[in-house]
């Protein structure tokens, strides 16, 4: 039965969430306020998974993290249904004209929505490991010890809001509708929970199309640049374009793997995390790479 479980959890939970949010909100006409209840379903779905059936059953447990991650999502969720709220006066203002392809049906505008929020968000994570500020913001959502569905959502506000605009500046400006927008929104925080989800999923091929757990782990490698690696937000296929997809899945990851290595003391607590992108650094030398998984990226080179 755990089995069956590991193979279907990401493609049920992926196509069950985003499809009854399309069906409420495309096909139903349900207002967008439907989304935020359907969200809290999925993050409980994500709860139960993950202890049912845990990639590492000490990341259930909190490690002093529990009510930062809270803040960190309820803060970061905030943003995003003001950025709905606002979306009326954003896209009259910013549309070009009326580019975007209305007359498709409403899975094949998402699906269009989420391949360029796919790529805009994936380039500025790209580069928010290339350029020193952009991964001062970042690095709070690296400082994690433990990877589970929540701590998706634990990003700096302000490396949020850059990934937003990456995301969804080139669809304002396409003139995206308000509807695709609402749940192309939701499923950025569906993909988030199964890429961090400490769940025990087994992909088969699907790993070579999606960005889930799976690969998603190995992004959060402690070990230097070795983590820069597996960008994508929901699809690999970015990656494949940078050259930076890579994938080790006899390795086993644990959190003594994650983190930023070269920070071993970055804070925990909310408050200093929003302030640290903001104060001088003093690092260590990041530790060396494990033999399974340097092996691993000598055979990826």
């Amino acid at each position: 039965m755990k089995s069956l479980f590991a193979a279907l959890y990401g493609p049920v939970f992926w196509a069950g969430f985003i499809g009854a949010a399309t069906w409420l909100v495309a096909y139903r006409q349900h207002a967008f306020w439907v989304l935020p209840p359907l969200l809290l379903l999925a993050l409980l779905t994500s709860f139960l998974a993950e202890r049912y059936l845990p990639y590492d059953g000490t990341w259930n447990h909190a490690h002093g993290d529990g009510w930062r991650d809270s803040l960190h999502a309820l803060v970061n969720e905030a943003l995003y249904l003001l950025g709905l709220a606002a979306f009326p006066l954003l896209a009259g203002h910013m549309a070009l004209g009326d580019f975007w392809p209305g007359a498709w049906p409403f899975w094949g505008q998402l699906l269009l929505a989420i391949l360029i929020a796919d790529c805009g968000i994936t380039v500025v994570h790209y580069l928010s490991h290339r350029y020193y500020f952009l991964w001062k913001l970042h690095a709070v959502h690296h400082s994690v010890r433990r990877l589970y569905g929540f701590n998706g959502w634990m990003k700096h506000p302000l490396h949020l809001l850059l990934e937003a605009a990456g995301g969804m500046l080139p669809l304002l400006l396409l003139g995206i509708p308000e509807s695709v927008m609402a749940v192309l929104a939701f499923a950025v925080a569906i993909q988030l929970l199964l890429q961090h989800a400490n769940v025990d999923m087994r992909m088969g091929p699907l790993r070579q199309i999606f960005a889930w757990a799976p690969l998603h782990r190995f992004h959060h490698m402690k070990y230097g640049t070795a983590g820069d690696v597996n960008f994508g937000l929901f699809f690999t296929c970015w990656d494949r374009l940078l050259g930076t997809r890579f994938d080790a899945p006899a390795y086993r990851m644990t959190g003594d793997d994650l983190g930023i290595g070269s920070r071993p003391d970055y804070p925990v607590a909310y408050g200093a995390q929003l302030l640290e992108p903001f104060r001088a650094e003093e690092g260590v030398r990041a530790p060396e790479l494990p033999a399974g998984l340097k092996s691993a990226l000598n055979r990826a080179a």
